[in-house]
């Protein structure tokens, strides 16, 4: 059935994989909880984690490519973070503590190329993740899009190249292009969508392996004339949202 919720990602740190989970509670103003709640600055980042920075300054796919195949598990109720990846042994740690820093920078330092600025530190904003936009954001994502862009390249791609937070079917491409600036609920929360989400290298990588074997963004140009796939949005209304939840446009 089209139009309802499929899968639910959060990031817990920036960049440096991904959890799926069957239900959340979107708060109003805020960031998926639990998504890019930390960021890796690198070595010649000016971010300090007093405010939103931009992309710029973190470790991230687009210039890692091996950091696309790591997977996550956030534990809510201590904040420790487990790290799953094909090349490197499973590592949990403590983001926000000190003493464990030099040990995510030894598990990490293997899968970041050796011509790119080093992790260096892990930051944090209160309050809000650490999303592309300079406001808390949520990214939606359409499969049927999704789909269009498989049959466009010519064989499957993982979902999880785009590291989306809420997905959804609703049996059109490109529908959820049409929504901007307006009002969609899903399952209790409302979002308003603010623009479509410009694609990066990082959507090249393959999520398993962390190898760059597709060309997402010359087909997404070659084929529509834009490197666009998914929309942001704003939470506006909180709730929870679960699987199986209905989409629908206010």
């Amino acid at each position: 059935m089209t139009n309802q919720v499929t899968d639910i990602w959060r990031h817990p740190i920036k960049s440096h994989g991904r959890e799926l989970l069957d239900t959340v509670t979107m708060i109003a103003g805020q960031t998926m909880p639990g998504d890019r709640v930390w960021a890796v600055a690198h070595e010649a980042a000016k971010a300090d984690g007093t405010q939103w920075a931009p992309c710029a300054n973190f470790s991230r796919g687009s210039k890692a490519p091996d950091l696309m195949a790591i997977s996550t598990r956030l534990d809510d109720a201590s904040g420790r973070v487990t790290l799953n990846h094909p090349n490197r042994p499973e590592f949990s740690f403590g983001p926000e503590d000190a003493r464990d820093l030099p040990g995510f920078l030894d598990w990490v330092k293997p899968l970041m190329p050796a011509n790119r600025a080093a992790s260096a530190r892990i930051i944090r904003v209160l309050d809000r993740g650490m999303t592309d936009t300079d406001y808390p954001s949520v990214t939606l994502c359409n499969l049927a899009s999704h789909r269009a862009v498989e049959q466009a390249i010519g064989h499957d791609l993982s979902p999880l190249r785009w590291r989306g937070n809420i997905w959804f079917d609703l049996g059109e491409a490109w529908a959820e292009n049409d929504w901007i600036d307006r009002s969609v609920q899903i399952g209790e929360a409302v979002f308003k969508i603010r623009e479509r989400v410009v694609r990066c290298l990082a959507t090249t990588a393959n999520p398993k392996t962390g190898v760059r074997d597709a060309d997402t963004l010359k087909v997404l140009k070659d084929t529509w004339g834009h490197q666009d796939f998914s929309v942001y949005a704003e939470v506006i209304r909180g709730g929870a949202i679960k699987t199986g939840d209905a989409v629908k446009v206010l």
